[in-house]
C-alpha cells in the first residue's frame, strides 16, 4: 500500500497548456491596494513563451516553458487557491502575478499575461477545478477514518408519532359492479352464461324440442316467390288406407320383395 500511495504522488497530470504567454517585472507594491498592470511597461516583456499547469498530488505547479525546447524558465508551486501564490491584477482580467520559486528556496513575484482573454479564463478555472477536488478527497478522507461522526437517518418514529393506512376492502360486494355472475345450469348438466343485464333470456327448451313460442314462417301473399311456389304441380294426395292396414304391413315379419312391394304402396312418390 505505501508502494502504491508513493507512484500516485510520484504520478503528475497536465490541466492545462496555453501556448503563448507574456512575463512581466512587477514592481514592489507600495500598498496595499493590489497589484495594476498598467504600471508593467506591458509593450516591453521581458519574456514570452508558453505556460502549463500541471499537479502532483495536491499541489499544483505553474511552469514557464521555452516553445520550442520545452526548457523551464520559472516554476511557480501552487498549494492553495486563491491564494498568495497567485493573483489577479485589479485593473484587468488577462494579467495575474505569481510567486516563482528555484531549487534553492529563492523566491520572487513575477507578472503574467495573456494574449487572449480566453486563456486567462482557463488559467483561472484549471486552478480552481484542481483545488475544489483536493477539497473534497481531504472530506472524503476524514469521512473513511471517522464513519460514526457523519450525519446518521433515524427512520423509527417518534414518540406519540402515528400513521394512517388505508386499505381497500379486497372482497367485492355480490352484485357490485365486476363481481362473477353464477352460470346458470341447463339441461343434461351444461353450464350456460347468464343473460345480459335488462336483456330478457331465450327460453331453454330440452333436447330435440322446439320452443312453443317459435312458428313457422308466413307466406305473404302476392310476392314473386309465394306465387312460383304456388304454380308448381302438387304431388297428388296418398290413397286412403286404414291406419290397421298400413301398420299391418310394417307388423308382418317377412323379408321378401313382394312383401316390401307392398308395404311401400302406401308411400307417395315424388
Amino acid at each position: 500500500m505505501a508502494a502504491m500511495a508513493a507512484e500516485e504522488e510520484e504520478y503528475e497530470a497536465v490541466l492545462c497548456v496555453k501556448p503563448a504567454v507574456h512575463v512581466y517585472r512587477v514592481p514592489p507594491r507600495t500598498s496595499n491596494r493590489g497589484y495594476r498592470a498598467a504600471e508593467w511597461q506591458l509593450e516591453q516583456p521581458a519574456w514570452s513563451g508558453r505556460l502549463r499547469i500541471t499537479a502532483k498530488g495536491k499541489t499544483a505547479f505553474i511552469k514557464l516553458e521555452d516553445k520550442t525546447s520545452g526548457e523551464l524558465f520559472a516554476q511557480a508551486p501552487v498549494e492553495q487557491f486563491p491564494g498568495i501564490a497567485v493573483e489577479g491584477v485589479t485593473d484587468s482580467s488577462r494579467y495575474f502575478v505569481i510567486r516563482v520559486e528555484d531549487g534553492n528556496g529563492r523566491r520572487a513575484f513575477i507578472g503574467v499575461g495573456f494574449v487572449d482573454r480566453g486563456d486567462a479564463f482557463d488559467f483561472n478555472v484549471a486552478l480552481q477545478d484542481h483545488f475544489k477536488w483536493v477539497r473534497q478527497q481531504s472530506e472524503l478522507t476524514k469521512e473513511a477514518e471517522n464513519p460514526d461522526q457523519g450525519p446518521k437517518l433515524d427512520l423509527g418514529f417518534k414518540e406519540g408519532q402515528t400513521i394512517k393506512l388505508n386499505i381497500a376492502n379486497m372482497k367485492k360486494k355480490e352484485g357490485a359492479p365486476g363481481s362473477t355472475r353464477p352460470r346458470l345450469a341447463g339441461p343434461g348438466g351444461l353450464s350456460l352464461l347468464p343473460p345480459p343485464p335488462g336483456g330478457r333470456s331465450a327460453p331453454v327448451c330440452p333436447s330435440g324440442e322446439q320452443p312453443s313460442s317459435l312458428s313457422a314462417p308466413t307466406q305473404l301473399p302476392g310476392t314473386p316467390i309465394t306465387d312460383s311456389l304456388l304454380s308448381w304441380p302438387q304431388p297428388a294426395a296418398a290413397p286412403s288406407a286404414s291406419a290397421t292396414d298400413v301398420w299391418g304391413d310394417f307388423t308382418k315379419a317377412s323379408g321378401s320383395p313382394s312383401n316390401q312391394t307392398q308395404a311401400n304402396t302406401g308411400w307417395v312418390q315424388f
